[in-house]
């Protein structure tokens, strides 16, 4: 069994319309450190009165062995009438709950020798991305690799982190693209790597290569699935093409 441990909300804020970043700290004295890409899992009690668990992706650009008292951040989306919705909505600072964690392998791995990530997110599937952040620098500036990150969300006020995203590709031009694509509201002052529509209409455009790319696709399941099956298509070995569907659990 997995051992649980105690986490105290230390900081909540709007991110976007239903998403808010909430931070905690482990409430044991020990560290949480993790590998960038890892979730948590926080253990509540359900409308049926029974144990129940919610996972959520670590989002601290985690760039360093994380030490005791270091606060650890997530996303969370609300879904009118969650379990987990009413929980947060009425968390105070200062408030505890139990985790446990971390676990998962949607991460970047150390013997990666590929020349271009291409990171697909959908809503806070994006969250991942933004912990990944430092080693994703470490790999353009150590091995030239190149990143392209498309992000779909239906408009500019849906597109969590962004600020993050379009400073890494401000501070390494040509080697990191942050490709915001509007299923609804396009932003006309969104940059020339906007697109309208969804993310996987522009999978082909980037011409996955099957040897030399490696996907990481995070987010609605009926986007995995289809962008998995578009980049199968294109010749990319299943390997090479990592998955982690979210779904808004009640």
């Amino acid at each position: 069994m997995i051992p649980q441990f105690p986490i105290k909300l230390v900081g909540k804020r709007m991110l976007a319309p239903g998403v808010a970043h909430v931070s905690f700290l482990r409430d044991d004295g020990q560290a949480l450190d993790y590998i960038p890409g890892q979730f948590i899992q926080l253990h509540l009690i359900g409308r049926d009165g029974l144990p129940t668990k919610r996972s959520y992706s670590l989002a601290t650009i985690h760039d360093h062995a994380m030490g005791p008292g270091e606060a650890v951040d997530i996303a969370v989306s609300f879904v009118p009438g969650g379990t987990a919705t009413a929980l947060f909505e009425g968390m105070k600072e200062g408030d505890r709950i139990e985790a446990s964690g971390p676990f998962g392998r949607f991460s970047l791995l150390p013997n990666d020798a590929n020349r271009r990530y291409l990171l697909i997110g959908t809503g806070t599937g994006i969250t991942p991305y933004r912990s990944m952040l430092p080693l994703l620098e470490k790999a353009i500036v150590e091995r030239s690799c190149e990143v392209v990150l498309l992000f779909g969300a239906r408009t500019e006020q849906e597109l969590i982190y962004a600020d993050d995203f379009r400073a890494m590709a401000a501070k390494h031009p040509g080697r990191f693209r942050f490709m915001p694509c509007y299923s609804r509201e396009f932003n006309e002052a969104a940059g020339p790597d906007a697109r309208r529509g969804y993310v996987t209409e522009h999978l082909a455009a980037l011409s996955p290569q099957a040897e030399g790319d490696i996907a990481y696709l995070c987010g609605n399941p009926n986007m995995v699935d289809a962008a998995f099956e578009a980049l199968k298509a294109a010749g990319m070995p299943i390997p090479h093409i990592r998955r982690e569907k979210y779904t808004s659990g009640k």
